[in-house]
């Protein structure tokens, strides 16, 4: 058996302490499963205001690290605490840049400052493990708040005893938000300006911190196969699929996992009734809970479509807006939690109205009610015009709830379409980013749907599909050795 390996995991955002989205779901599991796989795994994130407000139990481990910027050097204590009860998490806790209502900005816009803040945060890194004096062999970083890392390690550590011979992974969540700063930030990073080209940091005249990552990491991944082919393409590549094409053979997809511990029927302690696929006979009740708790008609045998999600037009909104009042409109119920774009808020508020008893709509974000949707619906909706990996998908299958995706990226990876003919497939997918296409799958589903066998049998396969992190934290395994052995380093003894 391969010995373990010390990886240190770097996130911006990591639940339970600090989420905004997906990321913080990944950096929140992922971790535990690397752990269970006989690896010394360490956290790092920022202390953010949200972190105190967790009620997290944090100690101070009485280490201090220092970075300059610029002329000025500034310090900050670290913290400590536990993931799941075992895996070391330190946090970065200097006040002036993470003492915040937001993690990243306010519903105004973005802090005008993150350059500077995530600089910091990427130097204190780098200082905590000289503090400690603790050597990783591999530094996993996420998303373009760590992507200075790996030039860190590649330019200024390069010839480091400490340093020398660490390996770096850098997982891209979603290449849309990139870091983008003014190229007069470049000398808070400590860098060189001869970083300062198309070949390094620079991007149409600013710097990139994404681009950072992609470019000094030892190996990049992103969160399903298809994403990484998606994002060579000019279509979806944001700017960056020159370069992502340049490091092709370096780039990998691993689609993300769920934890089940949390996210399954039958252990769900935010359900009115729990279920399994050998007794299923809860989710009927749960979907009675969920018309109630929108205020529905109950009407058990109409088939009811959920969503939960931001309200952007990432997610497919601006499609599904095209077609919304003919899919209510038809023998359906509807609910959606999610908070976005004022103009998709307040379609559908006006849906809700247009459709009472049939249309359910609350615009916030609440746990319990998500975990209630998914349990609750027949049928979950998915139209995103890309999406990287995706969750709820997942979730959907676990709780026998089929999904109506489009086939982008891990959705496209994730479900299979179904097939009448074989009786294969876990749920519905189009292709063509039209709102056409979206209302024809979902009629096609809401037609299956009236076949009970059939049905029975997608929710079925969707209910013995196994997502579990278990499996992701197996091909994680793969790529810290892939990275190791760009150093000219084998598997360590």
């Amino acid at each position: 058996m391969a010995a373990g390996l010390k990886v240190l995991f770097v996130s911006s955002e990591v639940a339970p302490f600090a989420k905004t989205g997906g990321l913080a779901d990944v950096a929140g599991s992922l971790p535990k499963y690397l752990q269970a796989l006989g690896h010394d795994v360490r956290v790092v994130m920022p202390k953010y205001r949200q972190v105190a407000s967790s009620g997290a139990d944090l100690k101070q481990t009485g280490m201090t690290v220092y970075c300059n910027i610029v002329e000025r050097t500034v310090s900050a204590n670290v913290l400590e605490s536990r993931l799941g009860g075992s895996v070391p998490i330190y946090f970065i806790e200097q006040d002036r840049y993470f003492d915040r209502e937001g993690l990243y900005g306010t519903s105004v816009g973005d802090y005008e400052d993150n350059a500077e803040r995530f600089i910091f945060f990427s130097k204190a890194v780098v200082a905590l493990c000289e503090e400690m004096s603790w050597q990783p062999d591999v530094i996993h970083c996420n998303d373009w708040q760590t992507g200075l890392i790996p030039a860190y390690l590649s330019i200024l550590y390069r010839d480091s005893e400490f340093w020398g011979r660490v390996g770096t992974l850098f997982t891209v969540h979603n290449l849309a938000y990139q870091g983008q700063f003014w190229h007069l930030d470049l000398p808070m990073t400590g860098l060189p300006w001869d970083v300062f080209t198309p070949e390094g940091l620079e991007f149409y005249g600013k710097i990139n911190l994404l681009k950072s990552g992609i470019v000094f990491s030892h190996v990049i991944n992103t969160v399903s196969k298809r994403y990484a082919q998606e994002i060579q393409s000019q279509e979806m590549g944001h700017g960056l699929d020159g370069v992502l094409r340049a490091r092709a053979a370096d780039l990998y997809g691993v689609i993300n996992g769920v934890d089940y511990s949390v996210w399954s029927p039958d252990a769900d302690r935010l359900l009115p009734v729990t279920y399994s696929a050998k007794n299923p006979s809860g989710k009927r009740k749960c979907k009675e809970a969920l018309l109630r708790a929108f205020n529905l008609d109950v009407d058990l045998d109409r088939p009811l479509i959920g969503m939960v999600g931001r309200l952007v037009a990432q997610k497919g909104f601006d499609i599904l807006a095209e077609v919304i009042d003919e899919i209510v409109g038809s023998d359906v119920s509807f609910v959606l939690l999610g908070t976005g774009d004022e103009r998709y808020e307040s379609m559908f508020k006006n849906l809700h109205s247009e459709f009472p008893g049939r249309a359910g709509v609350s615009i916030a974000f609440d746990n319990k009610t998500a975990h209630l949707i998914e349990a609750g619906s027949d049928i979950f909706l998915m139209p995103s015009r890309y999406e990287p990996c995706g969750l709820n998908q997942l979730y959907s299958l676990r709780y026998g709830t089929v999904p109506v995706v489009r086939a982008t990226g891990g959705l496209d990876d994730t479900i299979e379409d179904y097939d009448e003919t074989h009786g294969t497939g876990t749920g519905f997918k189009f292709e063509p980013y039209t709102g056409d296409a979206l209302l024809a799958c979902v009629r096609r589903a809401m037609e299956i749907y009236k076949d009970k066998k059939a049905w029975s049998s997608i929710v079925g396969r969707g209910m013995a599909a196994d997502f579990s992190w278990d499996r992701a934290a197996k091909e994680y395994e793969k790529l810290y050795r892939k990275a190791l052995s760009k150093m000219g380093r084998g598997v360590p003894v």
